[in-house]
């Protein structure tokens, strides 16, 4: 399963609508929406109110990243707010488990986030739990930023994680310096879902989300 997810940070803000409107006639997959509280990152983006507003507008899943401090006192807002799916960092809680059942309980899909620094042991326990795991390939709060490869080997590890679990069903993520060079390395390392915000819009929408997804078939 390959599937292309356009980081919205990215996108022009006078021209939301229509560059979202655009993503999906040009055969995006989700939208990657980066929330950022200029605290877990130095940077800071926008709250629910903008995934409220794109909710209407599209029939793609939202792909809510969440960048903050204590994400469990957001998540009831981006829940109401129409989120397909929200995904918290383990490094941004003590209470990992408990944020991420918030989000299954109320119907929602639930991701687990790492950091460059963070190992893959450090979220085996909620493996189980989790329905999409994102592997940061980038320092987390800019776009347009260098892929980091040494991130391939903890791809490669939730894969194999994946494998030897019956319990384990999540998809793997990439978020950072995916391009139509970094992605092929990602897929055939086991990676499903690619965030591609500056490449993606570096170009005619179309072309660069076909040309993603045919560099990341062939290297599967």
């Amino acid at each position: 399963m390959t599937q292309i997810a356009p980081s919205i940070l990215s996108a022009d803000f006078m021209n939301l609508q229509r560059d979202v409107q655009n993503l999906e006639a040009a055969g995006a997959d989700l939208l990657h929406i980066d929330i950022m509280d200029g605290m877990f990152v130095p940077n800071m983006s926008f709250g629910a109110q903008v995934v409220s507003g794109i909710r209407p507008l599209t029939q793609l899943g939202l792909d809510v990243h969440l960048m903050v401090e204590q994400p469990e006192r957001y998540i009831e807002q981006f829940i109401t707010a129409g989120s397909d799916l929200i995904m918290i960092h383990a490094e941004a809680t003590e209470h990992l488990y408990r944020g991420l059942q918030m989000i299954k309980d109320a119907g929602v899909k639930a991701g687990v986030v790492i950091n460059p620094g963070t190992p893959v042991s450090y979220i085996e326990s909620v493996l189980p739990l989790v329905d999409q795991v994102l592997v940061m390939t980038v320092n987390p709060g800019f776009g347009g930023q260098k892929f980091i490869p040494a991130m391939l080997t903890k791809v490669a590890e939730l894969a194999a994680y994946r494998e030897a679990h019956a319990d384990a069903d999540f998809t793997i993520e990439v978020d950072g310096g995916v391009n139509d060079q970094t992605i092929a390395a990602c897929a055939k390392a086991g990676a499903d879902v690619f965030v591609a915000g500056s490449y993606t819009f570096a170009g005619d929408l179309a072309t660069r989300i076909e040309t993603l997804k045919k560099a990341a078939n062939e290297a599967r």
